[in-house]
């Protein structure tokens, strides 16, 4: 398994965290994992919702010294 894709929105605020979520999972393969980093709250919440909504899934959110670790896993992209 590669490395996972790593997006650094620490220092900005609602919705550019997400945003940038979404356009880093938009241009990497499917089954793969990405980890957000960001200091908005609000991402822990939007994480989620991004997620459901993408058919992926939040592996885990972590916190420390006030900067989120938001790890989230795509889906395999469907077949047929």
């Amino acid at each position: 398994m590669s490395a996972p894709l790593t997006i650094d929105a620490r220092g900005h605020r609602c919705p550019v965290p997400i945003l940038r979520l979404r356009k880093a999972l938009a241009g990497a393969p499917a089954a793969g994992r990405a980890v957000l980093l960001a200091t908005d709250p609000m991402a822990r919440i939007d994480a989620p919702y991004l997620m459901q909504e993408l058919g992926g899934r939040v592996v885990d959110i972590a916190e420390a010294d006030g900067v989120l670790t938001i790890i989230v896993e795509r889906p395999v992209a469907p077949t047929g």
